[in-house]
């Protein structure tokens, strides 16, 4: 692979794609899709949507030129052991994590709920890692498996910006990898916290990492002669 100029802010990146993993963030049909866990909290759904189809776009292109792909999914065991109290207990009885939804029981791993919307949904054999936090490298052998890789660079898109993506996002740099945060394939129930969190990660130099679009990274992938 070759070499890409990436236009970011707060300045341009240049990244290896060999080095390079595309992670797609908690793309769930409970908190996208409209009935799931995340619209029984009173969220708006309808502002996620947009992250689908830049979303789809990206993971197509990373799959045709090979760059590695990892999704993940937040969730617990069936029998809770896993998730703590002040995660469990901190809604009314009805909506807790575990409790029966329209999906299956609330972020339990194997219900409907929990899996990944048909639009970008992991092909055989690519990676897929449950997590039972919102940063992606809790818990789970996320950094191991980068490591392994000789991963430095992490695109990364998905949902919800402030909550999951940015943890992950200031994660990733405490353990060493560049996060290049892809703008229009992330999103947030509420606008507002999407483009403040998206103004912490780029802050003070991008003190978390780097913010661009999708458009900026395609545009990239097909300046370096990439056959899409």
């Amino acid at each position: 692979m070759k070499n890409v100029n990436i236009k970011a802010e707060p300045t341009a990146v240049k990244v290896d794609l060999e080095k390079t993993a595309l992670i797609v963030i908690d793309m769930q049909k409970d908190f996208l899709l409209h009935g799931g866990y995340g619209e029984s909290l009173g969220n708006n759904v309808d502002n996620l949507a947009s992250a689908i189809g830049s979303t789809k776009k990206v993971l197509e292109v990373a799959r045709k030129i090979g760059l590695f792909i990892i999704q993940t999914r937040e969730g617990h065991l069936p029998d809770l052991s896993d998730c703590p109290s002040t995660k469990l207990l901190r809604w009314p009885e009805g909506k807790r994590i575990g409790d029966q939804g329209p999906m299956g029981r609330i972020l339990i791993r194997g219900e409907k709920g929990h899996s990944i919307v048909d639009e970008v949904a992991p092909l055989e054999g690519e990676m897929v890692i449950d997590k039972p936090g919102k940063n992606a490298f809790y818990k789970t052998d996320l950094e191991k498996v980068l490591k392994e890789k000789g991963i430095v660079n992490l695109l990364v898109v998905g949902v919800t910006t402030d909550v999951c993506c940015s943890t992950t996002v200031s994660g990733a740099n405490d353990i060493g990898f560049n996060a290049i945060v892809l703008a229009d394939c992330m999103a947030s129930y509420d606008p507002a916290r999407h483009r403040a969190a998206l103004d912490i990660i780029k802050a003070q130099g991008g003190i978390f990492g780097w913010v661009t679009s999708s458009r900026e990274v395609l545009d990239a992938i097909k300046e370096a002669n990439f056959p899409l």
